[in-house]
Parts: structure tokens; C-alpha cells; sequence
């Protein structure tokens, strides 16, 4: 079978194709066909050899998010069937419960190969069926970025009434713009671009706050919360004091980004005074994924996302595409072999 795979050093130049073993199923295990992956910014930096420890070994598969058709099972699988359209778990060994140490081991694109192959041997409890509605393209968005966003919002607490402020127009934050306004929340989004920020109006914000023209957006945000200030924000860009600044007494910061740096300055009187949470998100669990979904499905949610590459042999110029910040949502590509 076809791959894309990291071969002789790390970096995206090494990127290249290669041929595997085609798999065979075990007792309880999938074989899926890929048809579509996307890509996170995770990748560029798996790619790179990035995350030290955690990062993973040559020669490796990148790419942690995609979506595929089963084509062969054990003789004991019964969650999934041939030709269900499915998703890979991004942690494959997370099945439920909060997050541990040995999560890490069990992520795709980085420990274990990812899903920039054409055949994938998986465990039928690390796929999720794909909301009837969605073709593969757009379940590849799914695995990493939505179930991100879900985590923040969901499981920190936006419910009816909530406001919710959301950072930038990049996959997450999009999903968190559409999983709060599910929950009934009004939802504020800060970006740089003002295109992109009609887009986002036109996918259900209430406000939105040009950064780069309100470099104290934390103001601006508040202003625009009221009295009842804002319950939570989803920080994808490491501004831990400007969300801290911008949050309600009491309420609560998901941290997921960390572009403005790990060591970005944070005003802990503030933290400890006004009894602001800070909960960190990274993706979820295979029971998660399943009762995101659910919701997809009921809601008939659409994903956000460009298409950038309509072959595998082009998932380095998809790689690249998210360092250049032009992309609204997520970015997809087709695995044609």
C-alpha cells in the first residue's frame, strides 16, 4: 500500500512516498481504507520532530486526523461493519474517563503512524461512525480539532445564557463558535482579519472584536459581555493574562493554544483573587467523540474547512498551508492514492 512517511530526517523536505505491507485484521481489529485527512498545527510540529519525548520515531506516518471506509474486519468486531464511514480516535488508547499520562502513547501522527496511508489497521474501538450527513472530507475535521472544542465548551460549562469568547478563525475556534451556539451561549470571537470575521458572523457570532485594531480586546469584550461579564474563554493563542483580564470572577479559561509562546506572562493576582479556573484541553476520549457526534448528527452540523491537495503526494504543501494562517476553519485534503 501507499504511504506518506518521514523517512531520513525530520522536516517537511523529507516528507516522501513509500510502500508498506498492506494490513491484515486481527480478531477485533479494522482495516480503513483513508480517504480524507486534515491537518492541525500539531503536524507541522510532529513533522519537525517536535514535542521531544512525546514526539516519535523514524521513519513515521504523519498526520492525526482523517476519515475512511472500512473495508475488512475480524471475525469478532461488532461495533463497526464494511463500509461504515469512520474516524480514527486521535488517542487511540483514551477510551474514557479524564486524560493520563499514558494518553500520549496512544496518539496518532506522532507515537503511533497516522493517517497519511491508504490501508490503516485499527482497533474497532479506535474508530467513531461518521454523522450520516458528512462525507469523508468533512468528518476528517473532526477527530483533534472539533473534539478540542468540545472539551473546552461542553465540559467547562457553557449552557443557555452562557458568553463565551472564542479566539481566532482557525478549526478550533470555529468548532467552539458552532459547539457554544449549540449550547445556547452568546459567543464573542476575537481575529485579525476583518473578512474573516464577517465569515464568522455569518456562522452564528454574535460579536466580534478586531484584535490588531483593539490590541486590549480584553476591554472591548467586556464591555460588550455587560454587567454579567464573560463565563468562559477559549484561549488559542497562549494570551493568558489578556483572557484572564477579559473572564468573569469565577469563571473559567480553557487553554489549548499556546502560539504567543509556553512562557507567556500571566498576572496570577489576578487568578487567585478573582477565582479564575484555568482548565487545560487537549482532545478527548473515544467516549467523547461518540456523544460529539451524536450532536453533529442531531444538529446536522457542518464543518468549516478548505481543501488544499487532492492526492496524498501532496500532503506536504497541505502541511504547510496552516503556517500560513490564510485558512478559515480547517484544513482538508483528499487521499487519493
Amino acid at each position: 500500500m501507499k504511504v506518506m512517511e518521514v523517512r531520513s530526517a525530520w522536516g517537511l523536505d523529507h516528507l516522501q512516498v513509500a510502500e508498506r505491507d498492506d494490513p491484515c485484521p486481527g480478531d477485533y481489529d479494522v482495516v480503513v481504507e483513508m480517504r480524507a485527512a486534515s491537518i492541525n498545527f500539531r503536524d507541522v510540529v510532529m513533522v519537525r520532530g517536535g514535542y521531544g519525548s512525546k514526539g516519535g520515531r523514524l521513519p513515521m506516518i504523519p498526520v492525526s486526523d482523517g476519515a475512511g471506509v472500512i473495508v475488512a474486519v475480524g471475525t469478532r468486531v461488532s461495533r463497526v461493519k464494511v463500509g461504515d464511514l469512520v474516524c480514527p480516535n486521535f488517542a487511540q488508547t483514551w477510551i474514557d474517563g479524564p486524560f493520563r499520562d499514558d494518553v500520549w502513547a496512544g496518539m496518532l501522527g506522532g507515537y503511533r503512524d497516522g493517517v497519511l496511508q491508504q490501508f490503516m489497521l485499527l482497533p474497532e474501538d479506535g474508530v467513531v461512525k461518521v454523522a450520516p450527513h458528512l462525507d469523508a472530507t468533512a468528518a476528517a475535521t473532526l477527530p483533534c480539532a472539533a473534539l478540542t472544542a468540545w472539551s473546552a465548551v461542553v465540559d467547562c460549562g457553557a449552557k443557555p445564557g452562557s458568553v463565551v469568547l472564542t479566539q481566532g478563525t482557525g478549526g478550533v475556534s470555529i468548532f467552539a463558535l458552532q459547539f457554544a451556539k449549540l449550547c445556547g451561549a452568546q459567543v464573542i470571537l476575537t481575529s485579525s482579519d476583518d473578512d474573516k470575521l464577517k465569515r464568522a458572523k455569518q456562522l452564528g457570532a454574535d460579536e466580534t472584536i478586531n484584535y490588531r485594531t483593539n490590541p486590549a480586546w480584553e476591554k472591548r469584550a467586556r464591555e460588550i459581555a455587560g454587567p454579567n461579564g464573560i463565563d468562559l474563554v477559549v484561549d488559542l493563542a497562549g494570551s493568558l493574562d489578556q483572557s484572564v483580564k477579559a473572564v468573569k470572577a469565577g469563571g473559567t479559561v480553557a487553554v489549548i493554544g499556546v502560539l504567543a509562546g509556553a512562557t507567556s506572562p500571566l498576572s496570577l493576582g489576578q487568578v487567585v483573587t478573582r477565582a479564575v479556573r484555568l482548565q487545560g484541553v487537549t482532545a478527548g476520549s473515544l467516549r467523547a467523540f461518540e456523544a460529539m457526534m451524536q450532536a453533529i448528527a442531531l444538529h446536522r452540523l457542518e464543518p468549516a474547512f478548505d481543501v488544499v491537495g487532492r492526492r496524498m503526494d501532496e500532503a506536504g504543501k497541505a502541511i504547510a498551508a496552516i503556517t500560513e494562517g490564510t485558512h478559515f476553519g480547517k484544513i482538508c485534503m483528499e487521499l487519493q492514492a
